[in-house]
């Protein structure tokens, strides 16, 4: 009896026990091969979440214009419709850009100081890499801003998606046949006309304008500010 005990101790201790450290060289290699591939994995799945994201403010922009240009009973709020789910996708893209940087981050710091050095080793590499990549580990944390994140996603791909929807605002209220009382006039001949087409509901025309105003100085802004490199962005011009 006390044999049996002292043998379920034992096993129990061996279950308790921290699986052995990688010791020997090759060991450690086949160890940071296969975290190249997890890290490799996890980073594609976030970038995969990434670019659906955007998809999908493609194809609704390209839905929305459809309706909104091909016939003249559709208001010119569908296009500030459009306006508003990009936004919304454009949020929730910049939160899934975050988790990818810190992946994105890890891959690269493995790739620039262990294969490239391996393949073709130079001396001005920092020798603390691995004690970055160990510390993400431990404590992860995101390495950019949310706001940081917002703008790279509109300077990328978003800047192009609101300007094409700003170009179709433009075009239905300041275009007759394309409004939905159908005026006899072909052209807006001024612009307090278009700002008097640009009214949404109980809002007139002038809020709607100043509102649309503000979003896009805000894009305009977000596209042509840039961030000090001083992460992985500053190696190489191949970035998401």
């Amino acid at each position: 009896m006390a044999a049996d005990q002292s043998q379920t101790v034992l096993e129990q201790n061996l279950e308790r026990r921290a699986p052995s450290l990688p010791i020997t060289s090759s060991e450690k290699a086949n160890m940071i091969i296969h975290y190249y591939r997890g890290e490799m994995g996890r980073m594609t799945s976030w970038r995969d979440r990434i670019d659906r994201t955007s998809n999908w403010a493609i194809t609704m922009v390209a839905a929305l214009l459809s309706v909104s240009l091909s016939t003249s009973t559709s208001h010119h709020g569908v296009v500030l419709f459009a306006m508003l789910l990009v936004s919304l996708l454009l949020l929730i893209e910049a939160r899934r850009y975050r988790f990818f940087d810190v992946y994105r981050a890890r891959v690269r710091k493995l790739e620039r100081h262990y294969f490239a050095q391996a393949l073709y080793p130079q001396a001005d590499l920092k020798p603390d890499w691995a004690q970055a990549i160990a510390t993400s580990l431990r404590n992860p944390c995101f390495l950019i801003s949310y706001r940081e994140a917002l703008f790279r996603r509109i300077r990328r791909n978003y800047v192009w998606m609101y300007l094409i929807l700003l170009c179709a605002w433009l075009l239905k209220i300041t275009t007759p046949k394309l409004l939905p009382d159908e005026p006899k006039t072909d052209k807006v001949f001024s612009v307090a006309e278009a700002i008097n087409n640009a009214a949404l509901g109980p809002l007139p025309g002038w809020i709607v304008v100043v509102i649309v105003a503000a979003l896009y100085i805000g894009i305009i802004f977000a596209a042509l500010h840039r961030e000090p490199d001083d992460g992985e962005f500053a190696h190489g011009e191949v970035h998401v």
